[in-house]
């Protein structure tokens, strides 16, 4: 039997109310959430945000579930332009909102009893050279660690296609520039399977001491594209059994953003079937 903590992202409950969801994955037996915070999941920007994350943490308790925050949210820092600004802006302003943004969820974090903070670099603005990037990001991530370190919260960076550090090679790059011990690490299963070489379960245990928390989804080589359980190529036997090999026991949850419409469904089978390797 494996010990991570299965879950699912309230991100694959879009068109639900928090508590709600909260209930819902409760009630299919999960045992963790990743709270993707938004506009109406843990605002920090509403007036109201810390009775409101008061209130969570103890419905989270009562129900037994864990949490992990992510901050993929897609048009909460700009109306207009989707997961935007990031940490590589140009702009000194625009950096500093992302990162208010950044240590607000640390704080949620903190406030929850949260395992983990999950974040990404963001796309290679226009014009701008990588090198001169990677230096931005990378003190900014110093100044993150920092910071959850004094809440003794770690953070799980998350290497994204299409965006700066893409893979994990540029993961262990931008690790050795930060230099923090609560740096960590997220692995998307299905990014493995799209944009990396070699198998995803092999990838796991070159990064066991990394792993602070992880995706769940299915994809197929070369196609950026959350597919459920079976639609694509990842072999769950095997990514699972790298689990079990490296005796990870973080949280692992469902991250399937574009089944909102379906997700009381969705949560169900994804539980039944990842059951198995479990």
């Amino acid at each position: 039997m494996i010990a991570l903590l299965l879950g699912y992202n309230t991100n694959g409950f879009a068109f639900h109310r928090f508590d709600d969801a909260l209930e819902i994955i409760a009630d299919l037996g999960y045992r963790c959430v990743a709270i993707t915070v938004d506009h109406n999941v843990l605002n920090p920007y509403d007036s109201e945000w810390k009775h409101r994350l008061k209130l969570a943490r103890g419905r989270l308790s009562a129900m037994g579930l864990e949490s992990v925050i992510e901050t993929g949210a897609r048009f909460l820092l700009d109306a207009r332009r989707k997961h935007q600004p990031t940490l590589l802006d140009p702009a000194a302003d625009a950096r500093e909102r992302r990162f208010s943004f950044l240590s607000r969820c640390i704080d949620i974090a903190d406030g929850l009893g949260s395992s983990a903070v999950s974040f990404w670099s963001g796309a290679l603005p226009a014009g701008q050279p990588a090198e001169a990037a990677f230096d931005l990001l990378a003190d900014s991530c110093r100044r993150l660690a920092d910071y959850a370190a004094e809440r003794n919260v770690t953070l799980a960076f998350e290497p994204e296609p299409g965006m700066l550090i893409d893979k994990l090679a540029g993961y262990r790059d931008l690790a050795s520039a930060v230099e923090r011990p609560n740096f960590g690490l997220t692995i998307d299963i299905g990014h493995l399977q799209c944009n990396e070489h070699g198998p995803p379960d092999s990838l796991i245990r070159q990064h066991s001491h990394d792993l602070a928390n992880v995706h769940l989804d299915d994809m197929c080589r070369g196609v950026h594209d959350h597919l459920f359980f079976g639609e694509g190529e990842v072999d769950l036997a095997a990514v699972f059994g790298a689990f079990r090999e490296i005796g990870y026991t973080g949280p692992a949850c469902v991250e399937l953003s574009r089944h909102s419409h379906n997700a009381v469904v969705v949560a169900t089978e994804a539980k039944h079937i990842l059951e198995e390797y479990l």
